[in-house]
């Protein structure tokens, strides 16, 4: 997460030394990249779950990371912007890997610490954006727009041998199962999920929200520069900001509200606040304001992992690397969509031809799509508490331990 953040910052400016294209093209162009490695991701995520179910967490993980570190080099070297689309799809068959570090911690979890656990890997995403941005954004002002993807490279190599000598296989081998093929295409192994019935609802919640997620990283450069002048370093100080405090919150509040509160308090607070963020960053009229609304914007940010450990829970073990390759597909698919909505918005709303000049526009449809995310999860969440056996509404539940 330290190389994907290294690289964030430099994107639009890169795009533009390549293209010649102001920044309401460039957002266009960066758009289409979003969209090409999101696409080669939604297809290789289910194979990379299902590779990881047959033959462990580790070999999957070492190829993943040895084949985006080479990746990063070509990243590097790309002349054109033709060339710049090939790393980007490279990139999208290697950086599935998720997929299997996410199997792995629901192979390393319980029932009970999987919403903290999920919460904990959530944190390292958020610490990848501390140091990434903040450090892609020094480098790339300093040692010109390629330089970020030589350091990411050497990450994700040097990832590579962590991985190699420190980290332990965690998929027993009693718990592997053969291949099975159809599992590897897309939204096939979804259709295996509705002999869960309240799971369903939770999946499409956690797509839409994935869905409004993507409007940070697709467009957050684009705004802040054209709304504000920020420059790269700028930016990469911003995402800095936003790293640290989803590290903080996935870290810490996760784990600690879900046990104090339960899962379906966390999910609806999450939910609301997130919006609430949302609907704040599109109308920021100044920094100060913008900083002020990633606050909810971040702490909203409980509701995901919380999501994906009311899932996990209601699968097989042996079923957790496709379930999470599942996942991992739907929000791919999402950053397929994601960057032709959000960037194209942003080019019509901040360009000097808009109907109305308002570069937030991306924001404010992340914030409509999450109310859509909100009504789908709590009647999922109403669903949930009748396959329980409880009342929907009224007095305190008597099996809580089920509910939450």
């Amino acid at each position: 997460m330290i190389g994907v953040g290294l690289i964030v910052p430099i994107i639009p400016d890169l795009i533009s030394s390549l293209t010649g294209q102001n920044l309401s093209d460039a957002a266009l162009t960066g758009g289409l990249l979003i969209t090409a490695y999101a696409g080669v991701q939604f297809l290789f995520a289910p194979v990379m779950g299902e590779l990881s179910d047959r033959f462990g967490r580790k070999p999957i993980l070492l190829l993943s990371l040895f084949g985006l570190g080479i990746d990063y080099i070509l990243h590097a070297f790309s002349p054109t912007i033709t060339w710049l689309f090939v790393g980007r799809i490279l990139a999208g068959v290697f950086g599935a890997s998720h997929t299997v570090a996410f199997a792995y911690i629901a192979d390393v979890s319980s029932k009970e610490n999987k919403a903290k656990n999920f919460g904990i890997i959530g944190a390292a995403f958020g610490l990848g954006f501390v140091i990434g941005p903040a450090l892609g954004g020094i480098i790339g002002e300093n040692w010109g727009v390629k330089a970020p993807f030589f350091v990411a490279a050497g990450f994700s190599l040097l990832n590579f041998l962590f991985g190699l000598f420190f980290v332990e296989e965690s998929l027993i081998p009693e718990n592997r199962r053969k291949i099975n093929f159809s599992k590897m295409i897309p939204f096939v192994a979804l259709s295996n999920l509705r002999k869960y019935k309240a799971v369903i609802g939770f999946v499409i919640a956690f797509a839409l929200a994935q869905l409004a997620g993507q409007v940070m990283p697709n467009t957050w450069s684009y705004y802040t520069m054209e709304s504000y002048e920020w420059n790269q370093l700028d930016v990469g100080i911003s995402l800095m900001v936003v790293g640290l405090l989803v590290s903080v919150v996935q870290a810490v509040l996760t784990g600690f509200l879900v046990k104090r509160f339960g899962n379906r308090k966390v999910i609806i607070w999450g939910f609301t606040l997130w919006t609430l963020g949302m609907f704040g960053i599109a109308f920021a009229g100044n920094a100060f304001y913008l900083y002020a609304a990633t606050v909810p914007y971040v702490i909203g940010g409980i509701a995901t992992p919380t999501i994906q450990g009311v899932v996990s829970n209601r699968v097989s073990d042996n079923e957790q690397g496709n379930l999470q390759g599942v996942l991992t597909s739907l929000s791919s698919l999402m950053a397929v969509f994601a960057p032709l909505i959000y960037t194209t918005l942003f080019s019509v709303y901040s360009a000097p031809q808009a109907p109305v000049y308002f570069p937030g526009a991306p924001f404010l449809a992340g914030a409509i799509i999450l109310i859509l995310a909100t009504i789908v999860v709590i009647y999922s969440l109403r669903n949930l508490l009748a396959v329980a056996g409880e009342p929907v509404l009224g007095n305190k539940l008597k099996n809580q331990s089920e509910i939450k």
